[in-house]
């Protein structure tokens, strides 16, 4: 505290001496005569003793900065476009990727297998998300090549314009959600849109599409972690009712069945066995 206190009127100090060294200079500043500006001409100033602009000289070594707004366009996508377009995708790319792929049924499985054994911790969510994602970007890498052949490089050749891009794009993620999607949501989300019932898959619109499928992947993953958790349940009851009628009632039983249901997920292989399992659930593939 006395340190601090020493450094602080050190500081005032020199700012004072700052200051009264400027109102001391500043008569001497004043008192200077004004002495005329020199020109490059004759040696003299001009009539009305202002600088014009053509009495200084051109400063060297500076580039000339030339902005050409009449160049040639190139037959493909110009980069201030393709920018935009890249900028554009990334802000929507989380929102794409939890409703119009699998991402949700992979992350909800995961989650609940994890629930299921009792961990609370371990793994970290940032393993089964990053987990989740990488499974999705397996399942839907024919889909993305296909995105990219048809839509995105005729778009950056130029060869079509973005409305058709976007439509040609569109065209298999509708096939892919049409596969995974219920026909009883798809049919729920058209009556209350209040749409004409469409005639073939095409006219399909995204607005209605989108729910449905994102409805299906809840029930969908709901159902296969139920059936995760039953046997996890099954290994909880057992050890709870064998604690009971020995009377150790005081003991929890998280105590013995977690080292239980560990032990059987290891032996039957299970984070193998459920990955493979739940990415054969997604149609199609």
């Amino acid at each position: 505290m006395a340190a601090a206190r020493r450094r602080l009127a050190a500081l005032l100090a020199l700012t004072a001496l700052a200051v009264l060294a400027g109102a001391a200079l500043a008569p001497a500043v004043e008192a200077q005569p004004n002495t005329p500006i020199p020109t490059p001409g004759d040696g003299g100033a001009p009539p009305d003793g202002d600088v014009t602009v053509d009495d200084v000289d051109d400063v060297q070594g500076v580039p000339d900065v030339i902005v050409d707004l009449d160049g040639e366009e190139d037959d493909g996508l110009s980069r201030a476009v393709a920018l935009i377009l890249l900028l554009t995708v990334g802000s929507m790319a989380p929102g794409l990727l939890l409703l119009m792929t699998c991402f949700t049924r992979f992350a909800i499985v995961l989650a609940i297998a994890k629930q299921a054994l009792g961990l609370q911790t371990v793994p970290p969510p940032q393993v089964l998300v990053g987990l989740a994602l990488f499974l999705t970007l397996f399942v839907m890498q024919p889909i993305f090549g296909q995105i990219n052949e048809e839509a995105l490089q005729p778009l950056l050749a130029g060869e079509v314009d973005q409305g058709t891009a976007v439509a040609a794009a569109f065209e298999p993620l509708r096939e892919f959600m049409l596969a995974q999607t219920r026909d009883a949501d798809l049919q729920m989300f058209i009556d209350l849109s209040g749409t004409d019932q469409p005639g073939n898959p095409e006219e399909v619109g995204a607005s209605v599409l989108i729910p449905a499928f994102v409805l299906s992947e809840l029930r969908t993953a709901f159902v296969i972690g139920f059936v995760i958790y039953v046997p996890f349940l099954i290994i909880d009851l057992i050890t709870a009712a064998v604690l009971m009628s020995m009377g150790m009632v005081m003991l929890p039983p998280i105590f013995i069945s977690l080292p239980l249901k560990l032990l059987m997920f290891v032996l039957v292989d299970g984070w193998s066995l459920l990955v493979g399992q739940v990415v054969a659930s997604v149609n199609g593939i």
